[in-house]
């Protein structure tokens, strides 16, 4: 098991735009997507982009069964995407709460289309077409960002929606949920 240090909001890789990769090699990705479950799985997160541990190409990986930070929050399938593409299907958005390993500590409410079609290609070069729509579509969409050089703070609309998790608890702003503390509350 490799946990990865997760860069942090202020490290100019985050700003970058990452690289595609071709060919798709399984067994040179193995090993880094290895370290990317460990480490998301480390974090109780429900995503992770190669660029948040300073690789920096265009792979991303989502999904669970089960989740401490998301509790109610339906499974999402197990996915590495690979060079993904995303189309919103309709012009509706939808606001809500979202944090990032990137953004320790901090919380804010973010418009994302509610529902998208993600395309792309699995480790195996298999290629991935789907149509999801309510925090699936969130999920992919923050992912996706972070292959563009965009942290979530730069999709927020109204900062007074923007704030330190414990002080949006402590005001009734943000509710509290099972894994809302130190150990576990910002995973993507």
């Amino acid at each position: 098991m490799t946990i990865k240090a997760v860069l942090k909001m202020g490290d100019p890789r985050l700003l970058q735009r990452s690289v595609e990769i071709d060919p798709i090699d399984p067994q040179q990705l193995t090993p880094l997507l290895t370290d990317m479950w460990d480490t998301m799985a480390a974090e109780n997160g429900a995503g992770l982009a190669a660029p948040q541990i300073g690789v920096m190409q265009r792979l991303v990986i989502f999904g669970y069964e089960d989740n401490p930070r998301y509790p109610g929050a339906p499974p999402i399938p197990r996915t590495v995407l690979i060079n993904p593409v995303i189309e919103a299907l309709d012009d509706t958005e939808e606001d809500g709460w979202e944090g990032c390993l990137s953004v320790p500590g901090l919380r804010g409410i973010v418009p994302r289309y509610l529902n998208i079609r993600y395309r792309g290609f699995d480790q195996f070069g298999n290629a991935i077409d789907r149509e999801v729509s309510g925090f699936h579509a969130r999920v992919v969409q923050h992912e996706c960002d972070h292959l563009d050089g965009l942290l979530y703070p730069q999709r927020i609309r109204d900062m007074r929606q923007f704030g330190f998790v414990d002080a949006l608890h402590e005001n009734g702003i943000l509710m509290q949920q099972p894994c809302d503390d130190e150990a576990c509350d910002d995973g993507d």
